[in-house]
């Protein structure tokens, strides 16, 4: 593999994705690679780059260099081609390329693992939208109280970081109340009120939390996990064990897996691979062997 697309989100992992992404660019053209610089000022720019040098077969791969957001935008990019995706994880959380099996932060380690140019085949998840248009996620879909979260601190400035996330929840919890959705799940409907929807490609999200954790991604299904309705104290309880894969344990908390999902609520964001994806409904199919990652 000669000719790499690069793309690096400099503010990654609190600003050191920019230190990471360029000792990657100076060890891959060390190497020897021809490396095209797709980088752009946000993340449109870099799709947009991105898919041309792709449909232009201007690239033997395409690179990416962050967190969990530049892993689902590598995934957006190389889902459904033959086109591979090399990760060099320099975000906070890192959890696609840690369950993968990748170096994280480590620079030089990342760049040998795509030198190796040795490519894994994994499943994506599929959303497909009224116009045709395709959207792809490589980890968990959030669908749930995790969601709200998220777009009550996305409408925030100030502060930065988790902080923000912190305090969105603070102000979520004492209104927040159970929703009620409907599931299809391969064909069957199931209709219930919950704290949280989650659909799982890989086990985990949000820098370690294991919400979906014997979900693989090689088997060529979607684990579905529901927490159905909780009093909010009970809940505050079960929630951090989701951090070790306990809360599946508890009595109000439902897995299943299915190769199709579709998900209806009223009101709710989802977010897939921590960026914000798309209003519900949804209807989601996994694509065994869709992307080719170096790994």
């Amino acid at each position: 593999m000669t000719r790499l697309g690069l793309i690096v989100n400099p503010t990654s992992g609190k600003n050191t994705g920019a230190r990471i992404g360029l000792e990657a660019l100076t060890l891959l053209r060390a190497s020897g690679a021809e490396v095209v610089d797709l980088s752009a000022a946000d993340a449109a720019g870099a799709l947009a780059h991105g898919r041309a040098a792709v449909a232009d077969r201007a690239v033997d791969a395409v690179v990416v260099a962050g967190g969990d957001g530049m892993v689902h935008l590598g995934a957006n990019l190389c889902a459904g081609t033959d086109v591979p995706l090399g990760i060099i994880a320099a975000g906070t959380g890192n959890d696609i390329a840690r369950e993968l099996g990748l170096p994280v932060r480590d620079a030089a380690k990342a760049v040998e693992r795509v030198l190796e140019a040795r490519t894994r085949p994994v499943d994506a998840a599929r959303l497909v939208g009224a116009a045709g248009e395709e959207r792809w996620f490589l980890g968990v879909l959030a669908a749930g109280f995790d969601a709200v979260v998220n777009e009550r601190a996305n409408q925030w400035r100030w502060p930065k970081g988790s902080m923000r996330y912190n305090l969105a929840i603070l102000r979520e919890l004492p209104v927040f109340r159970p929703i009620p959705y409907v599931l299809v799940l391969d064909g069957e409907r199931v209709e219930t009120e919950a704290m949280l929807v989650a659909v799982g490609n890989g086990p985990s999200y949000g820098g370690g939390m294991r919400v979906t954790p014997d979900a693989s991604f090689d088997d060529g299904l979607l684990d579905v996990l529901v927490l159905h309705r909780l009093p909010v104290p009970e809940f505050l309880r079960v929630f951090p064990k989701v951090f070790s894969g306990g809360h599946t344990s508890h009595p109000a908390v439902e897995v299943r897996r299915a190769r199709t999902v579709r998900l209806e609520a009223t009101g709710i964001v989802s977010y897939a691979d921590g960026e914000r994806f798309a209003p519900l409904p949804v209807d989601l199919e996994v694509v065994p062997g869709a992307l080719s990652v170096l790994a």
